[in-house]
């Protein structure tokens, strides 16, 4: 990793090392953000509903079928 830092200064892409790892925890912390939003906001929701009913749930079996329909389209 550290050639990685060290090519994008010497490319110039970046100014200083510390550029190249600032920017690249700003990344990190804001893909952090968005999956604890997806968790709260979708995962959270949906986990809730399907123990308040577990009859709203799928089976393996027909998410494999969902899967195999979904992919014989695509073809």
């Amino acid at each position: 990793m550290a050639d990685i830092v060290k090519a994008k200064v010497r490319t110039g892409e970046y100014a200083s090392e510390s550029e190249v790892i600032r920017d690249g925890l700003r990344a990190l912390m804001a893909q952090e953000r968005a999956v604890e939003s997806w968790l709260h906001n979708q995962v959270g929701t949906v986990y809730d509903a399907l123990k308040a009913d577990p009859a709203r749930a799928v089976t393996p079996d027909q998410v494999r079928a969902h899967l195999a329909a979904e992919h014989a389209k695509a073809r």
